[in-house]
């Protein structure tokens, strides 16, 4: 199969990739929102037309509450996230927000996070993330550990862990770039995001990983690459339909739903992409060379 063929480039372009998020990420940083560096968040909603972001932000700034980001939710409303305040600040920036220039605004809501409440939450996002790759490992060496030719059970899982890695850098690449475009911070959304993306990326991968143990089994094919490249032949259609559907919702979720999710579907869309093509651009090319290198050995 081409795939199999043309390994080298397809594996070059996912390295490719992978460097670019991680210099968007070191260049542009991944900043927490308040649920993990701990800071309020003031819901309010407009009774006419609601102000510009630009206009709002300047009124903001008059009260050196220092860095305030905003984001529109409904048709009217806004989210306002500052450092905690005091009751008294509260209701100066009610009253400011509300002033002749920017109209009338009603306070929805007004929830506070303590810093050591982010703390705690930060740490719980990196265990619940190392906690999913070890599982996966885990059953990966489990499910394959009849498979010992010509590629041993476990250099499957650490091919899987290595897509993994791919599937999540090039997301959070994006979402460094949004948040310097347009102000997106790191919030349970985003962990939602990123552990929804482990999952549904080592599910296509293993599907890929076990039609090629099955065939493996029937040894009709000459080469292991042959194997590999029959086995993307019978899978690749469904791995593309499966991934496009929720493509497709999530890009529904992305133009029609509420402006609080909008990064999250795109995070999401970025990642079923990805994860779609290194199950099958990806890891079975790696399983290639990894035979190939073996070979090399003797």
């Amino acid at each position: 199969m081409f795939i199999i063929k043309y390994k080298k480039f397809f594996v070059s372009l996912s390295v490719l990739l992978v460097a670019g998020s991680i210099a968007a990420i070191s260049a542009f940083g991944l900043p927490l929102g308040i649920d993990f560096k701990g800071g309020a968040l003031t819901e309010v909603a407009y009774t006419t037309e609601r102000p510009t972001v630009e206009v709002l932000t300047a009124e903001i700034k008059t009260l050196n509450f220092g860095e305030a980001a905003l984001q529109p939710t409904g048709d009217t409303g806004y989210f306002i996230k500052t450092r905690a305040l005091s009751e008294t600040e509260r209701e100066q920036l009610l009253a400011t927000i509300s002033s002749g220039t920017t109209g009338t605004a009603t306070l929805k809501s007004y929830t506070s996070i303590g810093p050591s409440v982010g703390h705690e939450l930060t740490r719980k996002m990196i265990l619940a993330i190392i906690f999913v790759a070890l599982a996966i490992i885990l059953f990966i060496a489990y499910a394959f550990r009849n498979v010992t030719r010509p590629v041993s059970s476990w250099k499957y899982g650490f091919i899987a862990i290595v897509t993994l890695i791919h599937d999540i850098m090039i997301p959070i690449g994006v979402f460094a770039i949004l948040a310097r475009s347009y102000g997106a911070e790191v919030d349970t959304l985003f962990v939602v995001a990123i552990l929804t993306v482990l999952g549904l990326s080592i599910s296509d991968t293993i599907v890929v990983f076990d039609r090629i143990r099955e065939n493996i089994r029937v040894t009709k094919y000459a080469t292991f690459a042959e194997t590999v490249g029959h086995s993307l032949k019978e899978v690749i259609t469904r791995s593309i339909n499966t991934s496009a559907t929720v493509i497709m919702v999530l890009l529904a979720l992305f133009f029609f739903g509420p402006s609080t999710t909008r990064v999250f579907a795109l995070m999401m869309t970025a990642g079923m992409f990805f994860g779609a093509y290194s199950s099958i651009f990806l890891a079975s090319p790696l399983l290639v060379y990894v035979e190939q290198w073996q070979k090399g050995k003797k």
